[in-house]
This record gives structure tokens, C-alpha cells and sequence, in this order.
């Protein structure tokens, strides 16, 4: 059985837009076989093969890595392992190609980096004075432990005055999302208050999340603003950061895709009066203190290069939280945006905190990623639920 043959114009040009991979070869009428026979499951224009003076050329641009995996388990189970070892062996040499984009379930070889290049661009940076707001700052290099005392922990009261009692420069990762004032039904918080007085708050808090970060630690804030009220709470949020020399390392869309906010009238029907915009989407904005590179040990990255790719797009599409009347709680995250916050900003065995923990959606999955943990919420009610919530994860993990 042989591949089916496209039709090249130019073979030489055709193959110059593929990546080779060349492997020592014998030639086998059996192998070849097989080889033909595996290869006719993938389109010639993604992967072939040929062989010449005793060597195996793949040329590939593009794949299903996963797919492609698969179907060697399935020969596996027809053909000898010598008979398929050859398959192996292309698979382990695609898998060491570091190098690709993402395009749906396809890992893209070819072509994925064309971009327009700026020349000399590290030196462009310094001349325009790179994150130039966040210079002259009076941050320590010296980052401290957290004390035993606080580690996987859930405490209850009020962040301004818990953090208090953390030493400087002790957290890795903060990952949270405060009330957004919309006036929704918290336990033992009034929502819905002057704006002034919400921030004023809020920047109170925030002042010591930034103490307690470590230099070159993340604080990430999701928040969605009330248009209603025309308030931008992403972009105040981010100038108080900002003003406090932080880094802003760059704004995440979670795109919740809300249908019901994409077909309904809002404002001036049919009018440019007044048109009321909507949103299916919120922020995550993400800071860093003093450096943009948070030190760790390599091995401990539990990201995947899948993983990385994809997030890396600073579009995530999650749907909600659907958990929330089970809690009682009405503004949930779900675990997969803190699944990838936490893998993508931090290390295994990292401090990761949450000052509005709520029941505990950060703190849950920091546990399961084998992080140290740290939640703070006012409500008792809330940190008894996150409690209830760690300890159905077990203690395995720690």
C-alpha cells in the first residue's frame, strides 16, 4: 500500500516548505509496508515520507501529534514491536521538535513564526525606556519564607489586617478576583458601595498584596467592570498597580461566551443616542514586581508545551462557573481559569495566595498542583466551605 500521490508543480520547492527528519535506515519490503500503510491515515500535505541511500526522510508540516500517537497503539496491536519500531522512532524524533505553533488539534511546523521582525529591537526597548513608569522603585531583592504558621491554611478576616502579619517579599502568585460592587449578595459583605469608598478599600488590601509578593512574584486580578456605571475597573485597577511600580505583564480576555448578553437590546434601540455596549468576556491583569522573571527550578514547571502554547494566546475561552448555588456563592471562577493561571505564573511548591478567597476555588487548585496555599476571606461561612472543599481533595498531595 502506498500514499496517495500529490500533485506537485515544483517537488523541490514543495519539500523545501516541509521540516525533514532523517533517520538511519534498512531498507525492508515489510517495513516499508507498514510504513506506507500508517502514513495513508495522515493527508500528504501535513506528513509523507521517502526513503534514499539508506535513510528514512519524513517531511512534515503539520500534525496530530495525539492522533498520530494513537494510531501507532493501534498498529501495536496487529504488527510485532520490531515491526513498529521504526514508528517509534519517527514519533520520538517529532516529539523532541520544540519549535511549533497550534492551529486547532494541529501542532503547525512550518511557517507558524512569520511575523513581521523588528531590527534591533532590544536596543529600540531601551531607548523608548521599557515599562519606564515602574523604574526608581524601592523594592527589596531579598524575598523571605512564608512562616509555617500560614502555609495551606484558610483564614478568616479581613485582608487589609491579616496580611499585616506576613513578613515582605514571602508570596510567589497572587490570584484573585475581589467583589466587582455590583451589588451582589455576598455573606458578610455589603456589595454595591460608593465607588470611592470600594476602592479606597480595595487599594488598601492591595498595598500589602504588594508588600508581601515576592520580587519578581505576580499578582493577578480578574475583575469585570460594571458598564452600567461606566466604571473601568480593569483600567483603574491597573493604573494603581502602575503608579505603585509594578510591571504590567500583560491582560488576559476570559471570554465566558454569555449568549445572553449577545442578543439582547441595550440602550438606544437602533439609535446612536445612547447604545449601551455588552460584554461575553472579563479581565484577568497580571503584574510583576521589580523584574519580569519570577526564579524557579525548571523541573518544577508543570506546564506543558501544549499547554503553554495555547495560553500563552491571551484569549481564554472557559464557560463559567455553574457550581454557584451549590456553594452559596454568587461570583465563582471556575477551576480551570486558576488551572491556568497557576501552571502558566508559578512553580510547583510556590506560595500562592487569594485575599478574597470566597469558597476557596484558588486555594483548591493550588492544593492539587502542589502548591503551598494561602486563602483569606472575611466570611466564615466561605473559608468553611473552602475548608470543606480541600479536605474532599485529601492530604495526599502534602
Amino acid at each position: 500500500m502506498e500514499q496517495k500521490t500529490l500533485t506537485i508543480n515544483n517537488p523541490q520547492r514543495a519539500r523545501e516548505e516541509y521540516r525533514k527528519i532523517v533517520i538511519p535506515f534498512n531498507v525492508d519490503e515489510k517495513i516499508l509496508f507498514i510504513l506506507s500503510r500508517f502514513f495513508s491515515y495522515f493527508p500528504r500535505e501535513d506528513i509523507f515520507f521517502e526513503t534514499r541511500n539508506g535513510r528514512l526522510i519524513i517531511f512534515i508540516r503539520q500534525l496530530d501529534f495525539s492522533y498520530f500517537l494513537y494510531k501507532i497503539r493501534q498498529f501495536s496491536r496487529v504488527y510485532s514491536m520490531s515491526e513498529i519500531n521504526i514508528l517509534q522512532q519517527i514519533a520520538n524524533r517529532i516529539k523532541e521538535i520544540k519549535s511549533y505553533g497550534l492551529k486547532g488539534k494541529k501542532r503547525i511546523y512550518v511557517g507558524y513564526n512569520k511575523e513581521r521582525k523588528v531590527k534591533d529591537r532590544k536596543k529600540k526597548e531601551i531607548e523608548r525606556g521599557k515599562f519606564y513608569y515602574a523604574r526608581e522603585h524601592q523594592f527589596s531583592w531579598v524575598n523571605n519564607k512564608l512562616p509555617k504558621g500560614f502555609e495551606n491554611k484558610i483564614i478568616t478576616g479581613d485582608s487589609e489586617v491579616v496580611l499585616r502579619n506576613f513578613p515582605d517579599n514571602c508570596i510567589d502568585l497572587i490570584f484573585t478576583s475581589p467583589p466587582y460592587n455590583f451589588g451582589l449578595e455576598y455573606e458578610n459583605h455589603k456589595d454595591g458601595i460608593n465607588w470611592q469608598e470600594y476602592f479606597d478599600k480595595l487599594f488598601r488590601i492591595f498595598k500589602e498584596c504588594i508588600r508581601v509578593l515576592k520580587y519578581g512574584g505576580r499578582i493577578v486580578v480578574n475583575v469585570q467592570p460594571l458598564f452600567s456605571d461606566y466604571i473601568p475597573i480593569h483600567h483603574i485597577i491597573s493604573e494603581f498597580f502602575t503608579k505603585n511600580k509594578l510591571i504590567w505583564k500583560g491582560e488576559i480576555l476570559w471570554d465566558k461566551h454569555n449568549y445572553n448578553c449577545k442578543y439582547t437590546a441595550w440602550g438606544s434601540w437602533k439609535s446612536p443616542s445612547n447604545p449601551y455596549l455588552k460584554y461575553t468576556w472579563e479581565f484577568l491583569e497580571i503584574f510583576s514586581k521589580g523584574t519580569l522573571t519570577h526564579r524557579g527550578n525548571r523541573k518544577s514547571a508543570d506546564i506543558t508545551a501544549d499547554e503553554f502554547k495555547k495560553w500563552v494566546y491571551a484569549k481564554w475561552d472557559i464557560p463559567p462557573e455553574y457550581k454557584m448555588k451549590e456553594y452559596g456563592h454568587p461570583a465563582m471562577f471556575p477551576e480551570e481559569l486558576a488551572k491556568r493561571v497557576i501552571k502558566l505564573f508559578s512553580f510547583k511548591n510556590d506560595v500562592v495566595l487569594d485575599p478574597f478567597n470566597g469558597v476557596g476555588t484558588t486555594t483548591l487548585v493550588a492544593k492539587r498542583l502542589r502548591r503551598v496555599y494561602v486563602g483569606i476571606d472575611i466570611s466564615e461561612e466561605y473559608c468553611r466551605k473552602a475548608e470543606i472543599r480541600i479536605n474532599k481533595e485529601g492530604n495526599s498531595l502534602f
